[in-house]
């Protein structure tokens, strides 16, 4: 059987047409006649009068490709991120040995807590589990949280991954690519299956504070009590304690780490949930948190700055590369919009971390509103998170 072959390209062309056009001729030079059975495009608002027109023309140039993608404030390719400028992304791959199913839904269409059997027929899946789903929904219509936790259930060995399309302020605003057709809600997306692995990594960036307690009051989302005291007295006690610089940190940057493994004996980065800190009541000591806690769960405190992001994604990737010390064939990159250069300072961070370590491997994908992806095995929205897929030939 023929290998995986894959191109990505990227254009800061302000021209709608002379960057379809310069995009597209990249990536059919690159694959070198070879037809791409699919192609995941990503495009700056920039270009927003013409998604239509783009969307049509990269489908008929790659006639008999799946076509998926979205509108994202910033793009992803060829080893550079373009924020905040025109720009369009296109990620290009043959994968012979593999099923390559594209679906479109709006929020309504899909059968939440429903059977496998009614999620399959609602993707127009044949596969019973396959091994890659590649979802693009809009932040405004689709309840991605909600969807995630079904998939999960579903299908259980899968591998989700993707982001939710940016670049909008408003319902309407964002489009969602299938095909030549444009859909401003919902949910757009690629089920891959057969010869392929894929291998998810999700860099959240953040460093631990304070100590690990257990969550001995909860109510949703709200934690009242960690390790009998009110939450708010030991995140008051926790910020007390942190050096000048981190205690300026801490202002803008404190979050949740939530451990997923709460068995072990003690607990590294990967291990946690990392969620938003959404409020606190000195008076009651309550401690709100963006998801929900449960009781007797264990609770960590945490920092985000470009220093910890950078060593969290250098990190994980290392501990991929331990575990599979082959390159992957490509990888697609979905980070968040909060990172790039206004995080880091510099541009093409993230990808130019995955350039030194897979050298020509095609990288692609965009800024997102929310990236998917997994953490201990089960499948999140996340926020401030740079989520990766890693695909290779072969089986899971």
């Amino acid at each position: 059987m023929a290998d995986m072959k894959w191109a990505s390209a990227i254009s800061s062309e302000s021209d709608s047409a002379a960057a379809v056009a310069q995009v597209v001729t990249t990536v059919a030079r690159s694959m070198g006649g070879v037809r791409p059975d699919l192609a995941l495009l990503f495009l700056s608002p920039h270009h927003r009068e013409h998604y239509d027109g783009i969307a049509a023309a990269v489908a008929e140039e790659f006639a008999g490709a799946v076509t998926v993608g979205c509108s994202g404030g910033g793009v992803i390719a060829a080893g550079r991120e373009l924020e905040r400028t025109p720009a369009i992304a296109l990620v290009a791959g043959a994968l012979p040995g593999v099923s390559v199913t594209p679906f479109a839904c709006r929020m309504e269409e899909l059968p939440g807590g429903a059977t496998p059997d009614a999620w399959r027929s609602a993707l127009r899946l044949d596969s019973a589990s396959p091994a890659g789903l590649l979802l693009f929904p809009d932040p405004f219509t689709f309840d991605a949280e909600a969807v995630l936790s079904d998939l999960d259930r579903v299908f259980p060995d899968t591998v989700v991954t993707g982001g939710l399309a940016s670049g909008a302020n408003q319902p309407g605003e964002n489009a969602l690519f299938a095909g030549g057709r444009v859909m401003r809600s919902g949910v757009v997306g690629v089920a891959l299956d057969g010869d392929l692995r894929i291998d998810a990594v999700v860099a959240q960036g953040c460093r631990p504070i304070g100590e690990p307690m257990f969550v001995t009051g909860s109510e949703r989302n709200l934690v009242r009590q960690l390790d009998g005291r009110p939450a708010f007295d030991v995140l008051r006690d926790t910020v007390d304690g942190l050096s000048p610089a981190d205690l300026e940190l801490a202002r803008h940057s404190l979050f949740v780490g939530l451990v997923m493994r709460p068995r072990r004996e003690s607990y590294g980065a990967g291990d946690y949930l990392i969620r938003n800190l959404i409020g606190v009541d000195p008076e009651s000591g309550v401690v709100g948190v963006g998801g929900a806690v449960e009781e007797g769960s264990v609770l960590q405190f945490h920092l985000r700055d470009k220093a910890t992001s950078a060593y969290d994604f250098a990190r994980m990737l290392d501990q991929h590369q331990n575990q599979i010390p082959t390159p992957p064939d490509a990888v697609l990159l979905f980070s968040c919009l909060g990172r790039g250069e206004g995080l880091y300072g510099v541009v093409d961070h993230d990808s130019s971390l995955l350039v030194e370590r897979f050298g020509s491997v095609p990288i692609g994908g965009f800024f997102c509103n929310g990236e998917i992806g997994p953490v201990q095995g089960r499948t999140y929205l996340h926020g401030y998170t740079s989520s990766m897929a890693m695909l290779r030939r072969g089986t899971r």
